[in-house]
């Protein structure tokens, strides 16, 4: 299920630009400032939500405050509405069935996994965790088995091959894992 909105993503080497961007974004258009965070070696992170036009207006605007201290963007138009609820924190489930990971180097590849993931077949997003030690990140998911695995091929063919650290898919996992990929 897509949530019609889209949401987007700046990524800046400099905080104190991110914030000075951040600003401008919320002052540019009706967008939802989802959430900001300084992340691994002072990276900036920049999650809005809005409209498709209203969040193509306001990160206009952010990337002409970046400038060349713009390391990533991107933006997803109709992001499906599990990508949203699971956003950096744990959805919990009453049972485990197939498990699928995919690990990424970047916050913003996070989320292209995850979307490309929950829009390719029947799954359960469990978390799409942003921002992890070192700046990495990964996306948990649950459901029949092979449509975790066509979820995790989609979601890494999302990601270009320099951002993706590792992608498993566990077939039948055990019900222990309960404890720290489903609550």
């Amino acid at each position: 299920m897509q949530a019609n909105i889209a949401v987007g993503f700046l990524e800046s080497s400099s905080i104190a630009k991110g914030i000075e961007a951040t600003d401008a974004m919320c002052k540019m258009a009706s967008v939802k400032l989802v959430k900001t965070s300084v992340i691994a070696k002072g990276k900036y992170l920049i999650m809005i939500s809005g409209p498709v036009g209203e969040v193509e207006s306001s990160m206009r605007a952010g990337r002409e405050i970046l400038g060349k201290v713009l390391i990533d963007e991107v933006l997803i138009r109709n992001v499906h509405s599990q990508v949203l609820a699971a956003l950096d924190k744990r959805i919990p489930v009453e049972k485990l069935e197939a498990v699928g990971i995919i690990e990424t180097k970047e916050a913003i590849a996070t989320v292209r996994a995850a979307d490309a993931a929950a829009k390719a077949a029947s799954v359960h997003l469990l978390e799409v965790k942003t921002v992890v030690g070192g700046g990495k990140g990964y996306v948990t998911m649950t459901g029949e088995v092979g449509a975790v695995r066509v979820a995790v091929a989609a979601g890494i063919t999302a990601v270009p091959e320099s951002n993706r650290v590792s992608h498993v898919v566990i077939p039948q996992a055990d019900g222990q894992l309960l404890a720290t990929v489903g609550k």
